[in-house]
């Protein structure tokens, strides 16, 4: 079975080069999170500094690859206390609402 189509909200194709950035139409973000709490994922290397750290992705505008982190997660901690949460609704913290009170 394919995908469904994307609905595509915006398109630009700035510059003069050949590729296009597609604002697409997502129901929602979801997220990993940790017993109730949003998780960020980093992977540090034992032996060497450099780089740096590696931070991953826990968010995600499809639910598989949420899913599929959540399963990867509690296999690897051995535990169950990964799970995927949808997000729909949120607080708009950029840029500032003028009319908001503080």
């Amino acid at each position: 079975m394919s995908r469904p189509k994307p609905k595509i909200i915006l398109e630009s194709s700035p510059g003069s080069g050949y590729k296009t950035d597609q604002v697409l139409y997502s129901s929602g973000i979801w997220a990993v999170y940790h017993k109730g709490f949003p998780i960020n994922l980093k992977t540090v290397n034992s032996l060497l500094s450099y780089p740096g750290p590696k931070y991953k992705k826990t968010s995600f505008g499809n639910p598989g690859h949420a899913i599929n982190l959540c399963k990867k997660l509690n296999a690897q901690f051995q535990c169950s206390d990964f799970t995927v949460v949808l997000l729909r609704i949120g607080e708009q913290v950029f840029p500032d609402d003028p009319n908001k009170s503080k």
